[in-house]
């Protein structure tokens, strides 16, 4: 019995090995990030310069409400349809919803719950988004919404029954929401701060 060729493929294969790992570290380098402490040289450059966030345009000129219209149809679609889906929670929308407004709707989504019911949503689209007031409150930047839009809901039991709405029929839903925004705040979020009725 000739054992040497297995140990000949073993050093053949480890070599392959060894090509391939020098060829990927020739061709991805070392660990080059920042690991340790700036040097003094640039200390003193970087104190040159006054860095800070970018405020967000607190007089709300015409471009600015162009700007965050676009973002609040984004915003009322993504919330809309997150509460409304099959799954009672609240995932896409967390970021996007003020601490009184995310209780209030997860009062409502464990409700639902716990009646073993479900929501079904197809969202057909916004028909309009007007601005209604914009105010600056402190540090606060707050504007109100009104929203029309076109969607199909309904609310189902455990057995598949519609308890409400329509499966098939496009409803037109009015809606006022107020978007608020701290404008010392780096997170460019409006969060939803309250809907009106």
């Amino acid at each position: 019995m000739n054992y040497s060729f297995e140990y000949i493929d073993i050093i053949l294969l480890a070599m392959i090995a060894g090509f391939i790992f020098l060829r990927l570290r020739g061709i991805l380098g070392k660990k080059t990030g920042f690991e340790g402490k700036l040097p003094s040289q640039f200390k003193e450059e970087f104190k040159k310069f006054d860095i800070k966030p970018e405020k967000v345009n607190q007089t709300f000129d015409e471009e600015a409400q162009k700007d965050f219209l676009k973002g609040a149809k984004i915003a009322y679609e993504t919330i809309i349809t997150d509460f409304s889906d099959s799954d009672n929670k609240l995932v896409a929308s967390k970021p996007l919803l003020g601490k009184k407004i995310y209780n209030q709707f997860q009062v409502a989504l464990k409700d639902r719950q716990a009646k073993g019911n479900y929501a079904e949503i197809t969202f057909i689209g916004i028909k309009s988004a007007i601005i209604k007031t914009h105010k600056k409150i402190e540090n606060s930047l707050e504007v109100t919404v009104e929203f029309v839009s076109e969607i199909i809901t309904c609310i189902k039991d455990k057995e598949k029954k519609i308890i409400s709405g329509d499966d098939e029929k496009i409803k037109t839903v009015h809606d006022t929401w107020v978007f608020s925004k701290d404008v010392n705040s780096p997170n460019p979020n409006w969060l939803l701060i309250d809907t009106l009725t």
